[in-house]
């Protein structure tokens, strides 16, 4: 049985209410050398996604602002290039100033990758979170029964590390907040993902949860170690800055 929530699989889809769908082709620039989807460029998908689900829901004037704070990706079959990616989004949790958002993507010729990410509506005038309005709550909460969604982690920052190596930041890692992009921290697993081949064999799953901000100038370390027994252990993950974590991530098998 599940010891905690990262041991469990990602909710099923909704029978009934808003699940916003679209779809595109998998672009060359977001593939790697074996022609599958990366894992970067799935959490662009979903900030994209997100980006048109609002404008769908006519909420986009009134939240065009978001802050993740944990990103699952759940890689079941990877996607390949060539490949049509069709996505499907709908919440899975929320409360009045953030909501839990599931995204399939599933592709033309084959791949399947589940995930969900725990969004912050933002107040991009104070950076504080902001109260979500009656018709989004309304249209989102209908497809979840869970609507007083708390924060709680699922990662711990490791105690210790066996190996580190820098991580430079390039100015087109920082978004209009002035923090490194979420993309840019999955660049972070990507270094450290080749070291694991056997943790990213599908299925598995990747976890990013995100601790303080970023900012460009400062000085990123990356840390990791594998836990657990030998052959399905785990690889925990921190991005720190000085000695204090500022995001915590996880690769394991599925």
């Amino acid at each position: 049985m599940p010891r905690n929530d990262v041991d469990h699989r990602l909710s099923p889809p909704p029978t009934d209410g808003y699940v916003y769908r679209t779809a595109w082709r998998v672009a060359t620039g977001d593939i790697g050398a074996d022609l599958e989807l990366r894992l970067d460029s799935v959490a662009r998908y979903l900030q994209e996604v997100g980006a048109e689900n609002l404008v769908d829901a006519g909420e986009a004037e009134q939240h065009p602002h978001w802050l993740v704070q944990r990103t699952v990706i759940d890689v079941i079959e990877p996607v390949k290039f060539p490949n049509e990616v069709s996505f499907s989004r709908w919440c899975s949790a929320l409360s009045l100033r953030w909501c839990t958002m599931r995204v399939d993507l599933d592709g033309s010729d084959g791949g399947h990758i589940e995930t969900e990410g725990f969004w912050i509506a933002m107040n991009a005038k104070t950076l504080t979170p902001q109260r979500a309005t009656d018709t989004l709550l309304e249209r989102f909460g209908s497809t979840t029964n869970e609507h007083r969604l708390k924060w709680r982690p699922w990662l711990q920052n490791p105690d210790q590390t066996d190996d580190t190596m820098p991580f430079p930041l390039r100015r087109t890692d920082i978004d209009l907040f002035e923090h490194v992009t979420n993309t840019a921290y999955w660049h972070a697993i990507h270094e450290l993902a080749p070291l694991a081949p056997d943790l990213v064999d599908p299925p598995y799953r990747a976890v990013i949860e995100y601790r303080r901000p970023i900012k460009y100038g400062e000085d990123v370390t990356l840390r990791w170690t594998r836990r657990g027994p030998e052959v399905t252990a785990d690889m925990e993950i921190a991005l720190t800055v000085d000695d204090e974590v500022r995001a915590a991530a996880l690769l394991r098998k599925l």
